[in-house]
């Protein structure tokens, strides 16, 4: 104690009153002085309360008790007085223990007293705050900083780097190398420009994007971005001013996603979309054509048969010949109507395998003189050409069409050519599914078309001819045509170059085929005798026009106007000899009537008169389907036939 009296003494010589009550006073921080061994020998407030001893229990003890073990097997305390009394002053920051063994982060300040006459050394000033609070947070920030680092330069699904004032990148994480594929050194300092494609930076694209964020603190964006290789990708921009305290730009972040497989994903659903609505728009017009297409059917019905009944008892040229006009313009409606059940794809279609060649070659003089001498026609069909699955009838149609069609395009003259070749698809394409197909072609030197007509070309009712010279459903009748049979329509044309249409069917390997038989009626059906036939159809001018076809063949004819009345009728009169009924009836269409008939009357030949392709399936082999309209001589066919094969066999 007389020690620490002595030194107490001696600082009160160079310490007046005023200095001694500053210091108590201040408790921020710990104010204290050391003895010129390292003892305490004075102690404030602040002092106490940042390291816990009170004034009592610390005077006399060595200050190194106020490091850590670590820094006292260090010798820290020893150097750092040695470094205040070589060097004037020592200061540091660094982790203390209070009393209760806690640590704390100080920040130390230690200056030596001197004796202001002889500059004798007579202890230290030793100055520490607690500066704990502000190291955690310090410590903090430098944790959330690296890790954010870490997290920056881990992301790969996102580009993240920064641009300085000027635009040029200043840093460069993994998600940018794996995007734009430049390494770090290949791109850092370098203008962020490079990104952009050649249209964009001669807008000045990249100077417009960083003004604005410069101006407004952000710029978002979606566009085209180009990659180390120079391969395009669609890429989601976000571009964020970075301000100092005063506010200045001091760089901008940049965030750039690659979205090219979300745009194509979206690109994929729109189209998928359209297709769909496409699919329904037409679908639903196909219902209403296939519609109009068989009540127009049963008015031709009446039409030509009336007409051929009327012809057949007039004398007179001059009305004869207005009777073929008539009928010319009725073969004109019924070639519209199979149009349009064509393109409904609910036409009547009898398949089988068909020699292209050979039935092009019979239709050659048709076609010739359907082009007019302007056109020259071309043929070209391989040796080991595969047949056709297809209708016949409706196939020479579909050929007529297009070549009717590339006359058009060639006003001046030109070149068609029609041929086919075999093809195989080993995987789907264009709507086709995998297998052999003969694809029959019909070329032209005419003027072609441009991408957008080409692309609506085959649309219903679409046509680029003059008012009245075309209705529109050429291409239409012909595309449901070949996919009704399995097949497609397929369309080339380049503007000045002519067009290609192509008919893709299905086909088998050729085989011989059987000659086909007289469309007349059997010659047994022709002498035999005359028959009761039940007619059965809802509409009355139908009913009554089959009913006078019939007749006039000679037969004795029974009218039912719905399937009721019918097997009323055959209940009643079990000597008819034959059923011909429609099939659209109400309360009970022709195939369930059918069904009746062949359970209760398992005998009698049936012939079904309809227009629809579909109607119906499950029908029993014997019986006879008569598509609508029909003229005498395809009623009288219809009967010769089921009645020389009642079994269907």
């Amino acid at each position: 104690m007389r020690r620490v009296e002595r030194m107490a003494f001696e600082v009160d010589v160079v310490s007046d009153d005023k200095y001694r009550l500053l210091i108590e006073s201040v408790v921020d921080y710990a104010i204290y002085m050391l003895d010129p061994d390292g003892f305490v020998i004075s102690w404030n407030p602040g002092a106490q309360r940042f390291k816990g001893y009170a004034e009592r229990e610390i005077l006399g003890q060595h200050f190194s008790r106020f490091y850590t073990p670590e820094d006292q097997a260090a010798q820290q305390p020893r150097r750092a007085l040695e470094t205040a009394q070589r060097e004037g002053r020592f200061e540091s920051e660094g982790w203390r223990v209070r009393k209760d063994g806690s640590r704390f982060w100080a920040h130390v300040v230690i200056d030596p007293i001197l004796h202001p006459r002889d500059r004798k050394p007579l202890g230290f000033a030793k100055i520490t705050r607690d500066l704990t609070d502000r190291k955690l947070a310090a410590d903090a920030l430098k944790r959330s900083e690296q890790s954010f680092r870490l997290l920056v330069q881990g992301v790969t699904d996102y580009a993240i780097f920064m641009l300085d004032p000027a635009g040029n990148v200043a840093n460069w994480n993994a998600g940018a190398e794996r995007i734009k594929g430049y390494a770090p050194a290949e791109i850092v300092g370098r203008h962020f420009s490079v990104f952009y494609t050649a249209e964009d930076r001669a807008q000045g694209e990249p100077d417009r994007i960083l003004e604005i964020a410069r101006e407004e603190g952000s710029f978002r964006t979606e566009g085209w971005r180009i990659r180390k290789g120079g391969e395009r990708f669609w890429a989601s921009v976000v571009i964020d001013a970075i301000h100092d305290e005063n506010d200045e730009v001091i760089g901008f972040a940049k965030i750039t996603r690659d979205m090219t497989e979300r745009r194509e994903a979206d690109a994929a659903l729109m189209a998928a979309r359209e297709a769909l609505y496409q699919s329904q728009k037409m679908e639903a017009l196909g219902q209403l054509t296939g519609g109009i297409a068989h009540d127009f059917n049963n008015l031709l019905n009446a039409v030509v048969g009336s007409l051929e009944l009327l012809r057949k008892q007039l004398g007179d040229e001059r009305q004869r010949r207005l009777i073929d006009n008539a009928m010319a313009g009725a073969r004109r409606g019924m070639t519209l109507t199979q149009r349009m059940l064509a393109f409904a794809r609910k036409q009547d279609l009898q398949t089988a395998p068909v020699d292209v060649d050979a039935l092009v070659t019979g239709m050659t003089d048709l076609i010739a003189r359907s082009l007019g001498p302007a056109v020259a026609l071309q043929t070209s069909f391989p040796a080991g050409l595969d047949r056709a699955i297809a209708d016949p009838n409706q196939l020479e149609l579909a050929l007529l069409n297009l070549a009717v069609n590339a006359r058009d395009a060639m006003p001046d003259g030109g070149r068609i050519v029609i041929g086919a070749r075999n093809e195989r698809l080993e995987r789907a394409a264009q709507g086709l599914a995998p297998g052999d197909y003969v694809s029959i072609f019909v070329a032209d030197s005419g003027s072609g078309m441009d991408q957008e007509t080409l692309e609506r070309a085959a649309e219903p009712f679409f046509t680029t001819k003059g008012v009245g010279k075309g209705t529109g459903l050429g291409l239409s009748m012909v595309a449901g045509t070949a996919e009704q049979l399995g097949g497609k329509l397929i369309l080339e044309s380049r503007i000045g170059k002519g067009t290609t249409a192509s008919i893709w069917l299905p086909s088998v390997p050729a085989q011989p085929l059987e000659r086909p038989g007289d469309d007349a009626a059997p010659d047994g059906f022709r002498d035999g005798g005359l028959l009761r036939i039940l007619a059965v159809d809802d509409d009355a001018l139908v009913l009554m026009n089959t009913t006078a076809l019939l007749e006039d063949l000679g037969h004795t004819v029974f009218e039912a106007s719905s399937a009721k009345q019918a097997l009323e009728l055959l209940s009643t009169q079990p000597d008819i000899q034959l059923l011909v009924t429609d099939h659209a009836m109400p309360q009970m269409t022709g195939a369930q009537l059918i069904g009746e008939v062949v359970e209760r009357w398992p005998d009698l030949p049936i012939i079904l008169a309809t227009g629809y392709a579909e109607a119906p399936h499950g029908l029993p082999a014997r019986v006879k389907r008569l598509g609508k309209p029909f003229w005498q001589k395809d009623l009288e066919k219809a009967i010769g036939e089921v009645l020389s094969d009642p079994a269907g066999e």
